[in-house]
């Protein structure tokens, strides 16, 4: 039984997605996209936001650059896939919204409260998932701007199969490229202190 809901949920994964499923022994296993430009293109080098700078003083463990052993994307195997579910939707459970009435001024990131914006649900997401083993150079912190004009905060997970983004405003992770925002800069994944722009997702 256990069996068939892991190719189950495996299968609803890839039509989410958008993966090509391959052979049938491996019906619903994520091997590609069809049509979504998988990885976000850096671009020049770009200030962190301010709001980060102080995140990095508060939790300096979080900002540490970290050695990398290899680099690159991460496979996305069905465990993995099962972890960015659990994450982003436990995180997006625990945390109750609360809007940020106070701009710039009321900015303040941080890991795991009990109410927050979408700063602390993006922040608390990267920090459980760098407690499940994954590396840092997979979880960026980007920043986007929404259709009604807000600067939002997500989390991209950089993966073989495609950028991926955890987002407090749906609970699907999507691929960079569907996602319903215009992109303005994200950390590096050789070193997350350090941000930078994006280039246009368009072909």
């Amino acid at each position: 039984m256990r069996k068939i809901s892991t190719w189950v949920a495996m299968g609803a994964a890839a039509v989410i997605l958008g993966f090509q499923p391959v052979q049938a022994g491996l019906l619903g296993m994520p091997m590609g996209l069809r049509s979504a430009i998988q990885h976000i293109k850096f671009e020049a080098n770009a200030l962190a936001p301010f709001a980060y700078t102080q995140f990095c003083a508060r939790y300096a463990d979080e900002c540490r650059k970290r050695t990398m052993f290899r680099g690159g994307p991460v496979k996305l195997t069905a465990e993995r896939w099962d972890q960015l579910n659990e994450v982003n939707r436990t995180v997006n459970r625990d945390i109750a919204p609360e809007r940020n009435e106070l701009g710039l001024a009321g900015e303040t990131w941080l890991i795991g409260p009990d109410r927050g914006d979408c700063n602390d649900y993006a922040v608390t997401k990267r920090h459980q998932l760098l407690a499940q083993g994954w590396p840092a150079r997979a979880l960026l912190l980007s920043e986007v701007v929404t259709n009604s004009g807000e600067h939002h905060l997500v989390l991209v997970v950089r993966t073989n199969n495609a950028d991926l983004v955890l987002d407090n405003l749906t609970p699907s992770i999507k691929p960079w490229s569907r996602a319903p925002y215009r992109w303005v800069r994200i950390q590096m994944p050789d070193h997350n202190r350090l941000w930078a722009t994006i280039a246009s997702r368009r072909v």
